[in-house]
């Protein structure tokens, strides 16, 4: 292994160890000094990496929606029936919890913090992004007639919204319900209800 692919290997360990560290202690808790002790190496010896802890959740932040929102628009620019489309929709979400826990974390937990410094004004274009992903599935899915017409496209984008992304609190991989199964459960009630 050359010397660079060995400090990409390292910066991505580290990545990983604080990224744990900042979804479950919280980014304000965790210090560098804690993510070099989690990494078995001196403080000092971070800052060959990264020259700071925002510069780690940054880039965590960063790498994780640019994937995410890559498949959002691969799905919002697709040729699938509406109802495909919010169907598919869904399940990507669930798959960013199930494979970025800490990363969905982490931006539920801390986006308003991070969000009041300049580095991290993104964040707030992303939720913009998102609401207008989830706007587009939906206001499709009305004009269609895949979806209801006497829907309010932002109470049922907020529930989309809140009722997945939360999962990321009680949702852990190995468990009982993959995030498949889960996926599959959540669409039957949002697209079929819970009654008989």
């Amino acid at each position: 292994m050359t010397s660079q692919a060995q400090t990409s290997t390292r910066r991505e360990e580290l990545l990983a160890i604080a990224a744990e560290l900042f979804a479950t202690k919280g980014f304000k808790n965790t210090t560098v000094r804690d993510i070099a002790d989690a990494a078995g190496i001196l403080s000092g010896s971070l800052y060959h990496h990264f020259d700071s802890k925002e510069s780690m959740v940054d880039e965590i932040l960063s790498s994780f929606q640019e994937e995410l929102f890559g498949k959002y628009a691969e799905i919002v620019a697709g040729d699938a029936d509406p109802r495909a489309k919010l169907d598919a929709a869904v399940r990507v979400s669930f798959e960013a919890i199930d494979q970025h826990r800490n990363e969905v974390a982490i931006f539920q937990n801390e986006a308003d913090y991070l969000g009041t410094f300049d580095r991290f004004a993104y964040l707030a274009d992303r939720n913009k992004q998102s609401r207008d992903v989830w706007h587009a599935l939906l206001n499709e899915g009305v004009s269609s007639g895949a979806l209801r017409q006497d829907l309010d496209i932002e109470l049922v984008y907020r529930f989309i919204r809140d009722t997945v992304w939360v999962a990321v609190r009680w949702y852990r991989p190995g468990a009982k319900l993959s995030h498949t199964d889960i996926a599959n459960q959540y669409l039957t009630i949002l697209l079929d209800g819970i009654t008989s």
